[in-house]
């Protein structure tokens, strides 16, 4: 596999590819994403891009999102007024990028990998059948919400929902013939998985599809809505190291 990173713009993945070449990463026309500073609204131009301390809320999608990030010895990293994060990347048959957050002790957050995935109409993600979530702050059942099979991407029919399911480590994509699988491992922290699946809702004024998944350190989306337990607390080393896994 490989994986392309735009350092200047946020750490951000630019390229996510498979071995047979497919690439998964979603994109749109988006020049304001390039020009953006520390505490703009977030520019939707796709790829992955790192959120912490939230994704929702203030700042939008967070803080490292819209900072230059810095080589850092193999790696690279970047500091807000709160956290310095450094991020190493290793490709082979997998990709795997490992963290390192450093915070006052007690500091709460949220960090995300928001990827978005360039998916057909018919394409599936594979989760624990009967797993508890939360579909718009609703509590289900994956993967219904209702009538509505979550587990299959269908034709645009103008719904948003932000699904989060709790406690899952690692959620399966398949698209025709190809399969991506994203693994988080933190420990002592509470994990999520969440899918923004977007066909054809948002935003109100000109509405597009688009589709992401994104392992989440913490549950709760919103910092500021996050109930004790919902998200990560900087332990008493004020360090903290996670892992995620792309395989294809």
């Amino acid at each position: 596999m490989s994986v392309e990173v735009a350092m200047e713009y946020g750490g951000r993945w630019s390229s996510l590819r498979g071995g047979n070449g497919r690439e998964w990463l979603w994109h749109r026309e988006a020049p304001d994403r390039f020009r953006v500073r520390p505490g703009d609204a977030f520019v939707d131009a796709g790829g992955l891009e790192e959120c912490i301390p939230t994704i929702g809320g203030t700042p939008d999608h967070g803080d490292a999102w819209s900072r230059p990030w810095q080589p850092h010895g193999t790696g690279m990293t970047v500091a807000g007024e709160d956290y310095r994060l450094t991020r190493w990347i290793d490709t082979g048959s997998a990709v795997t990028a490992r963290y390192l957050l450093n915070a006052e002790p007690g500091w709460r957050f949220i960090w995300a990998a928001h990827t978005m995935l360039d998916l057909a109409p018919g394409a599936r993600m594979q989760a624990p059948h009967g797993a508890p979530m939360w579909v718009n702050s609703e509590p289900r059942t994956w993967p219904y919400d209702e009538e509505t099979d979550l587990s299959v991407l269908g034709a645009d029919d103008g719904t948003t929902r932000m699904i989060v399911i709790p406690q899952l480590a690692d959620i399966t994509v398949t698209d025709g013939q190809d399969s991506l699988t994203m693994r988080l491992e933190v420990d002592g922290q509470p994990c999520a998985m969440a899918i923004w699946r977007n066909l054809g809702g948002w935003p109100a004024d000109v509405p597009y599809r688009n589709i992401a998944v994104e392992p989440i350190v913490g549950i709760c989306p919103e910092l500021k809505l996050a109930r004790d337990g919902e998200t990560a607390v900087m332990p008493a080393s004020g360090t903290l190291e996670w892992t995620l896994t792309v395989t294809a």
